[in-house]
């Protein structure tokens, strides 16, 4: 089984990926377990951070590389946070501090304008030289609720509202969400595209 490095060190976003990719023909490992720093994100795309990222972890390590940008667009606050999702409120990964910032600056838009969708762009390098990564792309629509509800998941998933579903993205089961998910969305392109 040829082995791969996934180009992250988000502890939530490397246990999504993991499960949602466990029957590919590879043996996938995090970044972290080659003691691999995050590449930094100086691109002004998700496409442009998810290539970035996986061509450092392929760069660093020899290996195929897959890698993950993603992020919320909120209508009323023009699309951000956009690709600054994880650092919105100045702290990197510091999701309570990323809902209070959004939940601030939304708290006079009504219900009717708050909507929003997350994107994902994923990118998988078969060595640090591609010169054709695979992209694949999923977005997932919602709306920004006032107040944080559920567990689950990770970062901005307390205040996202699912109207189908009627209920946030945080208290959908794991298996629901990677259904639903706009990184569901594009690691299943990914996967139909390396099991051809």
């Amino acid at each position: 089984m040829e082995k791969m490095v996934l180009a992250s060190n988000n502890a939530g976003k490397v246990k999504e990926l993991k499960q949602l990719l466990a029957d590919l023909p590879y043996q996938i490992a995090p970044q972290s377990d080659f003691n691999i720093d995050d590449a930094e994100e100086t691109g002004l795309t998700f496409v442009e951070n998810a290539i970035l990222k996986a061509r450092h972890a392929a760069t660093l390590t020899g290996l195929p590389s897959i890698a993950d940008d993603s992020g919320l667009e909120v209508d009323a606050l023009n699309g951000a946070p956009g690709i600054y999702s994880a650092r919105y409120a100045g702290t990197p990964s510091d999701s309570e501090a990323n809902i209070d910032k959004l939940l601030i600056d939304l708290q006079d838009v009504p219900d009717a304008k708050r909507t929003a969708r997350f994107q994902c762009v994923i990118v998988f390098l078969r060595h640090a030289l591609d010169p054709t990564p695979l992209i694949c792309q999923g977005t997932w629509e919602g709306q920004i609720l006032h107040a944080r509800r559920g567990s689950g998941g990770f970062g901005y998933d307390p205040v996202f509202y699912l109207p189908a579903q009627d209920c946030a993205s945080a208290e959908l089961s794991p298996d629901e969400k990677n259904t639903l998910s706009h990184r569901g969305q594009a690691l299943q392109q990914l996967r139909s595209s390396l099991l051809i």
